[in-house]
């Protein structure tokens, strides 16, 4: 076996929440690639026939399904539709989520809890729905959590989805503890990463060069840096 062969996965099944766009279409491309069968989710429908489409054109295959991961019973039918249609559940991508910043004394409380609920409660619902599928149809398994250095650096602006990533890389150990040896459950704790949501906040010179400035590399992440990860941890 080569070192290549340690990062195909093929015949296994990968489910990535918020996939019709950057880093979730991302990790969703990059499954595909190494030979995975994936069930793409997102609330759009348009987007994610069309990140589905790409990957069937390239070869592989993926099953495009609209779902609001703040309802769970959505979150149910996409673990659902993954068995029902390949046979078992092997990976977790827990991606949707985020929060715009803004100042601690301008966000209701209201806004604080949601974040909070869409940035970790979703993550929490949709793996402990998982777990146990996971373990019965595969036998074993990886939940990866996209979370954030906001989680990790106090800012400005940050007060809501800051806290809520950071609870959501404490809620990756926590999870990682209970759910060894047959699941991991990893993290990646995302920088500033050029994907479509970053692009109003790029139209700022002075924004985007503090950014990079901020980071070791000199530059901005970019999508396929993270799927790149996510595919290491699957």
């Amino acid at each position: 076996m080569g070192i290549l062969d340690l990062f195909r996965l093929d015949g296994k099944v990968a489910l990535v929440t918020g996939a019709g766009r950057g880093i979730g279409a991302g990790c969703a491309r990059a499954f595909a690639e190494a030979g995975a069968n994936v069930v793409i989710g997102a609330r759009t429908q348009a987007q994610i026939d069309a990140v589905a489409a790409e990957i069937r054109a390239a070869g592989g295959n993926a099953l495009a399904l609209p779902a609001d991961v703040m309802r769970e019973e959505q979150l149910e039918a996409l673990v659902n539709a993954a068995i029902d249609t390949y046979g078992r559940l092997d990976i977790v991508v827990n991606n949707a989520g985020g929060f715009p910043p803004g100042p601690a004394l301008q966000t209701s409380t209201a806004d604080f809890v949601n974040a909070f609920r869409f940035n970790v409660g979703t993550a929490f619902a949709l793996s402990r729905i998982a777990a146990p599928r996971m373990v019965a149809t595969a036998g074993s398994g990886a939940i990866i959590n996209i979370s954030s250095v906001a989680g990790n650096f106090p800012a400005p602006g940050f007060a809501a989805y800051g806290t809520a990533k950071g609870a959501l890389s404490l809620l990756t150990q926590e999870l990682a503890q209970e759910f060894a040896p047959k699941i991991r459950v990893n993290a990646i704790a995302v920088g500033s990463t050029r994907t479509e949501s970053l692009l109003t906040v790029l139209q700022n010179p002075e924004i985007e060069r503090r950014m990079i400035e901020l980071t070791p590399l000199n530059r901005l992440g970019e999508v396929e840096d993270v799927a790149a990860c996510a595919l290491y941890l699957a």
